[in-house]
């Protein structure tokens, strides 16, 4: 059943915009079998009332008396009417018993907060947002100051410890200072790990010694009682509604920087909503009672025990990062930061990467496989030199002379292995035992000598005239006789 004003719009876009049912329905939201019958009606007819709704008429008074009374459930209201006459239906009253029952509304009280007498942190999410080649999951990290309501927000793909700590450390450099008082946070786990109604709860030890580093204290709120921190979850849906309606994130890269200027120039530049007044303005009223930030910042990173595999890596995250390769299948500390990952062998840095956030990387530090490639390349020196060896019986002492006259010695055992591929290893003993005796070490002469043999020669021919006439056109000289006379002969 539609009302008076819905009728009129569809009679309206009908006659005077010439939509057609399907368009009106769209436009309106209602079905098209809904339109179609209200344009087949020349006025407005409002449901007749069924007798169900005119028996309870009369009963309107009375229920109305009661709900005034007490909260009674609408079971307890049909069997009072029923001792007072009532025919009708118990479907009939509960019906008419939830359109007038007042609502209830729990009561809350309004809080008010000295400067830097607490702040407010939780997370929020949003939908998932591109990271190299994948998808992750969209988070943000508020903080909001109670008294000025100043904000801090920051954008990550991870809500692990290690980030849930690193935005506390952006958020106390962003405010210039620490909350001297406490900050109020959900129960969640990074924050609370155990909580039991009317006992104290039992926080997260590293979140604890992180506060106690900084000097601050953790107020968690009451199980389902999310109104206890409205200030942070008013802020949330403020990053939502303001921030990322609309936003078209092309990359999470440029979130950040982004969102720091929606902070500087927006968010903590409005009139609040609240206050009245400007976060930026009141925050110079809370900066002094901010405790200075101490000398040396906490150690955020998360520590856990993994174990390499047989190709040297760790699977974090489904990437893969190398540790050097003697180190495979070692039970390993890893430590997990924000932007890097450490790995440890008994307080021994071994590998430091950047994370990643994208999936299924290989990331590989070119230094790590090093030493297995040595020893790869050391076990084919040695069958080679057992080679060379083989070769000849003076192959030892043909090396320890090629050492003391070459300057890299195994390159040219390497050259003469090789040419026994090419000639037989007969030829190959006989020139070195030739090289040998000649003093000749290196690969370059062993090489001569085998070419050299191989090398065929093509004996003259004899020579052919092919005209007589040729052989009187040879001149020949005389021959010099005077080598055969004695020297004495020769001086006369």
């Amino acid at each position: 059943m539609i009302d008076y004003q819905t009728f009129c719009k569809i009679k309206d876009l009908h006659d005077r915009d010439g939509l057609k049912c399907s368009q009106i329905a769209e436009k309106i939201g209602i079905d098209s079998r809904t339109v179609r019958k209200w344009l087949n009606e020349k006025s407005y007819r409002p449901r007749a009332s069924t007798p169900q709704e005119t028996i309870i008429t009369c009963f309107k008074n009375e229920i109305h008396r009661m709900l005034e009374k007490h909260p009674y459930t609408a079971t307890q209201i049909f069997q009072q009417l029923q001792e007072q006459g009532y025919k009708g239906s118990y479907t009939t009253v509960k019906r008419f018993v939830n359109k007038v029952r007042p609502k209830r509304s729990t009561p809350y009280l309004k809080l008010s907060f000295a400067p830097g007498e607490c702040g407010q942190v939780d997370w929020g999410s949003f939908g998932s947002v591109n990271v190299g080649n994948t998808k992750r999951r969209l988070s943000f990290f508020v903080m909001v100051l109670c008294y000025s309501r100043l904000m801090y927000v920051e954008f990550t793909v991870s809500q692990t410890m290690e980030h849930w700590l690193s935005c506390h450390q952006h958020a106390f450099d962003f405010f210039g200072g620490v909350v001297p008082g406490r900050l109020m946070v959900d129960n969640l786990k990074s924050a609370v790990l155990k909580r039991i109604v009317g006992q104290t709860p039992i926080f997260n030890q590293k979140y604890l010694d992180f506060s106690q580093h900084y000097g601050f204290g953790i107020s968690a709120c009451n199980v389902r009682k999310g109104n206890e921190k409205g200030i942070v979850e008013s802020g949330v849906g403020y990053v939502k509604h303001n921030f990322l309606k609309g936003l078209e994130i092309s990359d999470f890269s440029h979130l950040n920087p982004a969102c720091r200027n929606w902070l500087e120039n927006i968010a903590n530049c409005r009139t609040h909503g609240e206050t009245k007044k400007v976060p930026a303005e009141l925050f110079k009223a809370e900066y002094p009672h901010l405790q200075s930030l101490p000398l040396h910042p906490y150690d955020i990173g998360t520590i856990r025990q993994v174990r390499a595999s047989s190709q040297f890596r760790v699977a974090v995250d489904s990437n893969r990062y190398s540790v050097p390769a003697e180190y495979a299948g070692s039970k390993l500390t890893m430590k997990t930061y924000p932007d890097r990952l450490c790995f440890y062998h008994e307080d021994k840095l071994l590998a430091r990467h950047t994370r990643s956030y994208d999936r299924n990387q290989d990331i590989e530090d070119p230094d790590h496989p090093k030493a297995l490639l040595a020893k790869r390349r050391e076990a084919k020196t040695q069958m080679i030199y057992k080679r060379f060896l083989s070769l000849s019986p003076r192959s030892e002492k043909y090396y320890d002379c090629l050492a003391k006259k070459r300057f890299n010695p195994a390159g040219h055992v390497r050259k003469i292995v090789a040419l026994s591929e090419i000639y037989s290893p007969d030829e190959v003993q006989r020139a070195m035992d030739d090289a040998f005796l000649f003093q000749a070490f290196s690969s370059e002469y062993i090489a001569n000598i085998l070419e050299q043999r191989h090398r065929q020669v093509k004996q003259p021919g004899a020579l052919h005239l092919t005209r007589n006439s040729d052989l009187l056109d040879i001149e020949i000289e005389s021959p010099n006789m005077n080598i055969y006379k004695t020297r004495g002969e020769r001086d006369e």
